[in-house]
């Protein structure tokens, strides 16, 4: 799905799930392209070579393209915890769970948001590869945008960009199929369902959400 339309709907939904609508985890894919959060710096965006969208999430510069899961994230947070960083940790865990799925382990870090996985070998030096981003804003306590699990992206299309703002070069991207795995877009679904279950709760399944009228062809 085209980037605006994606922002569009997500703002029409998060304001219907304010008013008591049903929450919602949408799960799609993008064409190439970056967005740029509320704290992205210019200098960090180094080769705009797909379109560039400025959103009002958290965080910095990201890539977001074919292979990639995006799972946006509408919840009622006044329902649940009204506690920011608490909910980002548990974006985290639902990602790290879905991960062991594949026997893949994922780890936060304390000072950077996502999701890694310590590469390092033994004896080497230090490398750490980032294997999902997250960025989320609130709106009266609901949540929209969300997260960006890497399973078969193409890794160079990062390259046109500083990642998350981080700059050290033992700090770099990976995705499931680049760590082995012969994964794809349905496995990854299905270990993100299971854990989602087992941090924020049970789902149903529903129809993809119609586009905003703004936006709709």
């Amino acid at each position: 799905m085209p980037y605006p339309e994606a922002a569009a709907t997500m703002e029409r939904l998060a304001g219907e799930i304010r008013s008591g609508a049903p929450e919602l985890v949408w799960l799609l894919e993008h064409p190439p392209l970056y967005t740029a959060g509320a704290s992205a710096r210019d200098g960090d965006l180094l080769d705009p070579r797909f379109p560039v969208f400025r959103s009002p999430r958290g965080g910095q510069y990201t890539y977001h393209g074919p292979g990639q899961r995006v799972a946006y994230v509408m919840l009622d947070l006044s329902a649940r915890r009204q506690d920011v960083r608490a909910f980002v940790a548990a974006l985290e865990d639902w990602i790290i769970g879905a991960l062991a799925e594949f026997s893949v382990r994922g780890e936060r870090r304390e000072d950077r948001v996502g999701v890694w996985i310590d590469r390092t070998a033994p004896g080497g030096p230090r490398r750490e590869d980032k294997i999902a981003a997250i960025g989320v804003r609130l709106r009266r306590w609901v949540s929209f945008h969300g997260v960006a699990l890497n399973v078969e992206s193409d890794l160079s299309h990062f390259g046109g960009i500083v990642p998350c703002g981080v700059t050290a070069p033992e700090f770099g991207v990976t995705s499931l199929v680049d760590l082995g795995l012969p994964a794809t877009l349905d496995d990854a679904d299905a270990a993100l369902r299971q854990s989602f279950h087992e941090v924020f709760g049970p789902t149903i399944s529903a129809a993809p959400p119609p586009l905003s009228k703004e936006t709709a062809p």
